[in-house]
């Protein structure tokens, strides 16, 4: 009978020992997940100094357009968690939309090989930031799964294990489809 016993404790201790480890892997990819968003972040708030002095050479009066990236970009590189970054990274976005509207009237501008090259570059990190957003949301996804699973969320409840925050859209109107003109 003592065997029987001891065999249950051990099983249990085991299954809880594989909870918490699991969580704790879990959780570990939610911040590694995070992490590259972060730097892919980074990447693009190193282009955007460089792709303002180029339109700049071309548009000095466009003064306004200049500020508001400028300060955005300040905005999003200082936001902290995900909904922040979310909301700075919007307004970022739409800084940069605007960056790119006054570079479109200057052909000219277009045609500098730097300026090409620059926005190929912000294109592609882009892309890797969308990427790496959806790579955090699967992990978070996961390791909140876990915290509302048994038995591991008993295992989170006694261990301080919490719930995280997906990188979602702030802005309903960054929801709509893209509208393309093809003008003539």
């Amino acid at each position: 009978m003592i065997w029987v016993v001891l065999g249950i404790i051990v099983l249990l201790a085991l299954i809880l020992v594989f909870a918490y480890n699991g969580m704790v892997k879990a959780r570990n990819k939610v911040d590694e997940s995070w992490s590259g968003i972060d730097v892919q972040l980074k990447r693009r708030h190193d282009l955007i100094p460089n792709l303002v002095e180029t339109v700049k050479g071309y548009a000095a009066h466009e003064k306004e357009v200049f500020e508001n990236v400028s300060a955005a970009r300040s905005a999003a590189i200082s936001a902290q968690g995900p909904a922040a970054q979310a909301q700075a990274e919007t307004a970022l976005s739409g800084a940069l939309g605007r960056l790119f509207a006054v570079a479109e009237a200057y052909p000219q501008l277009r045609a500098v090989e730097s300026f090409k090259a620059l926005q190929d570059e912000l294109a592609d990190t882009e892309d890797k930031i969308a990427a790496a957003r959806r790579y955090y949301n699967t992990t978070v996804r996961r390791y909140n799964t876990m915290l509302q699973s048994v038995p591991t969320n008993v295992v989170a409840g006694a261990t301080g294990f919490t719930r995280r925050e997906f990188y979602r859209i702030e802005d309903d109107a960054d929801r709509e489809p893209v509208a393309v003109k093809l003008g003539t």
